[in-house]
């Protein structure tokens, strides 16, 4: 098979399933009455979150559970009289040939590592978001999937939400507002500190210290629990860019692009973690401004509560969701729903949708029981993208400097009009941080040069190239949990 161009999945081609660029799927077809051996490897929170909804479709049995932590493991198989294989490795499930699919539902530094040794031992594989820890390791899935005609589905569950397609007709086809301008995205959503701790948090007696690590380096741990707060350290998260960014961005990257920007040719970013003094690493306070060399998308992220108050920061719009700006009003969307308005404000139309969970997890066994890849609506290509824009959002702050009006103000040179959004979500950023005493000039607040990135090499070029692209791929902690570079 001959290597896939990155060109080859740009335009709305690839929301469509990108069904010219696949092999001819493999001639496995199941019978009405066969059944699919499903296995998840982790048993954690959104495990058991999506074990359910596998359990109720009457092709799947759920046969094999892991989980490097043995008390999550047990609770959860008390659940499931089917299984018939445990452990806390996940190779054990990989390797048994009667095993047919398994759900990848790890930290986030797992995802990549079990999905290629899933399908390279010939397994359907359902991956939570975010794909991909780093740029590189995406890559080598969608290669995997490609080389290995697998069926890998990405936990975006939204593009599966019938509201989608309503909206992408009301916005493309009918051009109900006329041409898109520009688009934000929202995520404002307050988290608690995890905990600041003069010694490293000791491992829980129940969990293999090997086996949850993984590709993560072996480092130690300072926080308060050990399980979900890996999220907001770099060795093992991807912060709330991969936690939720992924979801809006993606709807946004979905329904105004329609999927035809894989990588912004620019990115200037910032933030910082302010307020907690605890040992988190990741921001709680993020912007973002991608120049997609068509429609420019601004975000802005908070998860630090005004202080005295519930909310995360002062914005037009949804909490968790996109605004599509165009010459004729705006279209405001979320997950399970959307308003559009006019240029006068008045409301035109409302979508009714869901989060698309259910649906998602049954386009995924449709998939495998045709064995056709092309079905899928969060197919491993779009998953890749959509967490490249996340990780390019985490290289903009790993990479910025302290914050510098002028720096911040090079967004206005770059896409007209983009200032007012950009200007807003700074504004918002300022406004949250003074309600803790915090200075957005005066503090520890980052913002980026504007960096250039070469799709058709997967690198950043120009200004703090060096710095950027050392964050493309990660060091492994050793040979053995290595994520291997695929050929196609």
């Amino acid at each position: 098979m001959t290597r896939l161009n990155r060109r080859e999945f740009i335009g709305v081609g690839l929301a469509a399933g990108v069904t010219s660029f696949f092999p001819a799927p493999a001639q496995i077809v199941r019978g009405a009455n066969e059944r699919i051996r499903l296995a998840s490897i982790s048993c954690g929170g959104r495990a058991n979150e999506l074990l359910p909804g596998f359990k109720s479709f009457p092709e799947v049995d759920i046969v094999g559970l892991c989980d490097p932590d043995s008390a999550r493991l047990g609770t959860t198989k008390e659940k499931y009289d089917t299984v018939q294989k445990t452990s806390a490795d996940c190779r054990d499930l990989i390797d048994d040939k009667d095993i047919d699919a398994v759900v990848i539902s790890t930290c986030d530094h797992w995802h990549c590592l079990a999905a290629i040794w899933a399908m390279q031992a010939g397994k359907d594989v359902f991956v939570e978001k975010p794909l991909a820890h780093n740029i590189w390791e995406g890559v080598q899935v969608v290669n995997a999937a490609r080389k290995y005609n697998r069926v890998c589905q990405v936990g975006m569950q939204q593009r599966s939400d019938k509201m989608q397609t309503e909206i992408k007709k009301f916005l493309h086809q009918d051009k109900a507002l006329g041409n898109i301008q520009m688009a934000r995205v929202n995520h404002y959503s307050p988290r608690n500190p995890i905990g600041k701790t003069a010694n490293p948090l000791p491992l829980p007696e129940t969990v293999d210290k090997n086996m949850w690590l993984g590709p993560a380096e072996d480092v130690d741990v300072y926080r308060n629990t050990w399980h979900y707060d890996w999220h907001w350290m770099w060795n093992t998260g991807t912060g709330e860019m991969g936690n939720w960014g992924v979801h809006v961005l993606d709807d946004c990257r979905n329904n105004v692009l329609l999927d035809s920007v894989e990588f912004p040719k620019r990115i200037l970013g910032g933030g910082i973690r302010a307020a907690y003094n605890d040992d988190g690493e990741t921001p709680n306070i993020h912007f973002v401004f991608f120049d997609t060399g068509s429609i420019p998308i601004v975000l802005g992220m908070s998860t630090l509560a005004m202080k005295d108050a519930r909310s995360a920061g002062d914005h037009p719009g949804p909490g968790s969701g996109y605004i599509a700006y165009c010459e004729g009003g705006r279209l405001e969307g979320q997950r399970g729903s959307a308003r559009a308005f006019d240029a006068d404000g008045a409301l035109m139309k409302e979508f009714k949708g869901n989060s698309g969970q259910r649906e998602h997890q049954r386009n995924f066994v449709d998939a495998i029981l045709a064995q056709d890849p092309t079905i899928l609506n969060a197919e491993a290509a779009v998953g890749k993208a959509t967490s490249e824009w996340c990780n390019m959002a985490n290289i903009a702050f790993r990479c910025g400097r302290p914050m510098s009006i002028e720096r911040a103000a090079t967004v206005a040179k770059a896409a007209e009009g983009a200032e007012r959004i950009w200007g807003e979500v700074l504004a918002s950023a300022q406004k949250t941080l003074q309600t803790h005493d915090v200075s957005m000039i005066e503090s520890q607040v980052m913002v980026s040069n504007m960096m250039d990135f070469d799709g058709n090499v997967c690198q950043f070029v120009g200004a703090d190239a060096e710095l950027a692209n050392s964050f493309i791929k990660r060091k492994y902690r050793n040979e053995e949990f290595t994520v291997p570079e695929i050929d196609v």
